[in-house]
């Protein structure tokens, strides 16, 4: 067979007394698979009614303009709670809002229903805001925080849709061993549950990939005496920009900085996925008081930031954070380096360009100065270069 992509390791149940399992034996190296990566589908539009709603600015110019035209667009949508005292609690948020039309409130005439349509934002802490006990309802606001006036309630008009079926992960050109090799010849059709797990070409593991069941197998067109395997996946599979970081992690650990640097966003954000399930934890910080050298020549985004950020204090693929709150804890020691130290960032120009420097309210990556802002307060030295 050729060399293999995929290792396929076995799931340990563990006692029901401890309730420990883990992955121990390796059940199949695997040429290839398919149907492995997929980007997660758009989050689903749903149907809101701001109820007992005063609208304000562009919210009610938007309806007006609904009005007319059957819907009209809005944007972001900010639900802010409120706690008893009218002060907030928490914020919530709709993406890609449209006005689709209104009504007059029942329990105020003077108020109205209004409905919209938009997508929940990734970045909301729960899947409905929910109002504390006595509260006046929601404060709505925009993207940049303009105020939308509020609503005393919000109702979720569920929708009924139909289930999306993936195809199953097909793992090509397997060669089984153990108790799978064991299972194959004696006709078992149960094969329990397993993991695959990319490997470079020396087969050294780089990152789990898949978990699920195995379901079925065939003889393989890739060489006698292999099989590909069908595994439903109960775990989320890979987005596609991993196939490409995986490919530049097929010798190893990159040696060469910046290897992430002709990825795009996405790739980015996977580069920081593979670089932390291969962090080691076993290297003490360096002394404080050390000086790191950031490149900023392809820090175009928020992600090559922190790749970025990974190589200066770590080296070549390096791991230090994947977004403030990350950075954050690893600013708490225990990940290579700790305050105080020094960190000079050559070619800011790039940067400073590339992520703005003008604050704006909402969920949006920081800007240059918010992420200068946010190091300095945590006693590091910034040098631009």
């Amino acid at each position: 067979m050729g060399a293999p992509k995929y290792v396929l390791l076995s799931y340990d149940e563990g006692s029901e007394s401890t309730g420990e399992h883990g992955y121990e034996e390796t059940w199949a190296l695997c040429e290839d698979a398919a149907d492995l990566f997929a980007d997660p589908p758009p989050p689903a539009r749903g149907t809101y009614e701001l109820l007992g709603c005063a609208p304000e600015g562009e919210l009610r110019t938007a309806l007006a303009r609904a009005r007319a035209d059957g819907s009209a667009p809005l944007g972001l949508l900010t639900l802010e709670t409120l706690d008893k005292t009218g002060r907030g609690a928490g914020e919530w948020w709709l993406e890609d809002v449209r006005v689709v039309g209104d009504r007059p409130c029942a329990r105020d005439l003077s108020l109205r229903d209004i409905t919209v349509e938009g997508s929940q934002s990734d970045d909301n802490p729960y899947d409905y805001p929910e109002c504390p006990p006595l509260s006046p309802g929601y404060r709505i606001r925009g993207a940049d925080g303009e105020r939308w006036g509020g609503c005393r309630d919000l109702a979720h008009v569920q929708e009924d849709r139909p289930e999306q079926l993936e195809p199953p992960v097909r793992l090509l050109g397997c060669s089984p061993r153990g108790a799978l090799r064991t299972a194959l010849d004696g006709g078992e059709e149960d094969l329990g549950h397993a993991k695959v797990v990319r490997v470079d070409a020396a087969g050294r593991p780089v990152q789990a990939a898949a978990e699920g069941e195995l379901r079925a197998w065939i003889p393989s067109a890739r060489g006698p005496g292999l099989v590909d395997l069908t595994l439903d996946p109960w775990s989320e599979r890979p987005p596609l920009a991993a196939r490409e970081v995986w490919d530049l992690w097929d010798e190893g650990r990159p040696s060469e900085p910046g290897r992430w640097a002709g990825c795009d966003a996405a790739g980015r954000r996977f580069w920081l996925d593979t670089a932390l399930a291969n962090h080691t934890h076993d290297t003490p910080d360096r002394p404080p008081g050390t000086t790191y050298h950031l490149d900023g020549r392809h820090i175009t985004d928020p992600p090559g930031f922190f790749c970025a950020l990974g190589e200066a204090v770590n080296g070549p693929a390096g791991y230090f954070g994947w977004g403030l709150d990350a950075l954050n804890e690893c600013l708490r020691g225990r990940w290579g380096a700790a305050p105080p130290f020094t960190l000079v960032w050559h070619d800011a120009a790039v940067a400073r360009t590339c992520l703005g420097v003008t604050p704006h309210t909402g969920q949006r990556p920081p800007t240059f100065e918010e992420l200068l802002v946010f190091l300095t307060e945590r006693h590091v030295e910034v040098r631009l270069a």
